[in-house]
């Protein structure tokens, strides 16, 4: 055991503290060659977390947060030298509030089970992810999560009112605000959300909960091409105002890929340009007729070829099915590259045809799988080259799309944060002096920089 492990295991306990560390910690989604961390702390509380990061500090022993292990960018990602810091044991929902309508929560609290406890108290958290069952609210916090409802609701910024999180040193700063509005100084919780465990490590959250629609809708369409598709967006905002919550879409080399891999049945009666995911939800018990007249206006037009409603929840679920089901791209699709990029609805048509088609005349026989957030110009892309195994040449992909995004005026990263996988890129969205910044604000809440190093904008 080394002596900052061995000094730690003294101050916290060997519960808290061990050197034999589960292969699960060795790694996140990022799909980064496994590192074993030097040791892993298992806080029950924020005043361990405190001693923890008091005493790496002292010491100058870089800590890695770990929340759910669901990132793709690679920030929860161990590094060579340091300790991760798992919130996995704080994962209370410590009140809910039905008259302020707020949660308050651990940060290890898995994102479904904070939802399930707003909905027993007749609201809805609002942020939703296809990993809600694993990923913990910390990690959504950690990197400004968005989500299939950003599009009505936001991203995970706005559902945070108070946060608690622990300094690199060892200060815990409690802002647990409960109010919508509080301009009493600067709203210190934002340095926290979206900086990856740079700036502190967020122990508990209190989360702004929405009242639960009481009416919703949901609808498959299939669209003759991405012009259409925007064509349709345009529409559906149009007609349904606050209750459009999702318009998520896919294109064939995503949805036939993925439908086949999970035998899922094609809800439509034949193939299409595009398929959309439309998720309304309101107050009116005219809502899903609203829908239904917009979609046969947009029938009318061109803008839609066909669709489908779902009749039952049950139905809901299986028109999502396809959408939802990118927890299984290691069993279908096996090693890849994945993006998350944010570009301009006008540039979106030609972005993923040249994407496609650019991938596959330099790597023939790759898969490139196209699919995204439209409402929110969200666009994910996950890239495989069957021929090259688990060698991937990412490098040559990731200069290939993140160029193709700077060029275009989009940003490397949506929702997904920055970590260690998009480091390198981080200039191509964000200017020197942007990036300055953010590093002295680094550099005067962790001036040793135990806290996550060689991720994000740290230096």
């Amino acid at each position: 055991m080394s002596d900052v492990a061995a000094r730690l295991t003294a101050a916290l306990g060997a519960e808290v503290v061990t050197t034999d560390i589960p292969e699960r910690n060795h790694h996140d989604w990022s799909g980064l060659p496994p590192v074993a961390p030097l040791a892993l702390i298992r806080p029950r509380s924020t005043a361990e977390v405190s001693v923890a990061l008091a005493l790496c500090h002292e010491t100058g022993t870089p800590v890695v947060p770990q929340g759910g292990l669901t990132g793709i960018s690679g920030g929860a990602h161990p590094v060579a030298g340091a300790v991760a810091l798992s919130l996995e044991r704080m994962n209370r929902v410590l009140a809910v509030d039905p008259q302020m309508a707020t949660l308050t929560v651990e940060a290890g609290c898995i994102l479904q089970s904070a939802q399930e406890a707003a909905q027993e108290a007749g609201l809805m958290l609002a942020v939703d992810l296809g990993a809600r069952g694993s990923c913990t609210l910390g990690g959504v916090i950690a990197t400004n999560a968005g989500g299939n409802q950003v599009l009505r609701y936001g991203m995970a910024r706005d559902h945070v009112l108070g946060l608690e999180a622990v300094l690199a040193d060892g200060t815990v700063l409690t802002s647990m605000n409960t109010m919508i509005k509080n301009n009493a100084g600067l709203d210190l919780k934002q340095l926290f959300i979206g900086s990856e465990g740079l700036m502190g490590v967020v122990t508990q959250a209190v989360m702004r909960l929405q009242p639960r629609p009481t009416h919703s809708a949901t609808a498959f369409c299939g669209c003759a091409d991405t012009g259409a598709m925007l064509d349709l967006l345009a529409r559906t905002r149009a007609a349904l105002g606050p209750a459009l919550i999702s318009f998520e879409v896919m294109w064939p080399s995503f949805y036939d890929f993925m439908r086949a891999g999970i035998e899922a049945t094609h809800p439509l009666s034949g193939p299409h340009g595009v398929y959309v995911i439309i998720e309304a939800g309101g107050f009116d018990v005219g809502l899903r007729e609203r829908l239904e007249n917009c979609l046969a206006d947009a029938m009318e037009s061109g803008a839609l070829a066909d669709a489908v409603i779902a009749a039952s929840a049950r139905e809901e679920r299986a028109l999502w099915a396809v959408r939802e089901a990118v927890a299984e791209y290691g069993r279908i699709l096996g090693p890849l590259t994945a993006f998350d990029v944010g570009l301009p609805l006008e540039c979106m048509a030609g972005a993923v045809a040249q994407l496609e088609a650019g991938i596959a005349t330099r790597w023939p026989g790759a898969r490139a799988l196209s699919y995204g957030h439209m409402g929110d110009s969200n666009l994910h892309l996950v890239v495989n080259v069957p021929q090259a195994g688990a060698e991937q040449p990412a490098g040559a992909i990731k200069a290939f799309v993140y160029g193709m995004i700077r060029d275009l005026g989009g940003t490397v990263s949506a929702e997904h944060g920055i970590g260690a996988i998009k480091r390198d890129y981080l200039g191509y969205s964000r200017s020197d002096a942007e990036i300055a910044t953010m590093r002295r604000l680094k550099t005067a809440l962790d001036p040793h920089g135990i806290l996550n190093p060689g991720k994000g904008f740290a230096p």
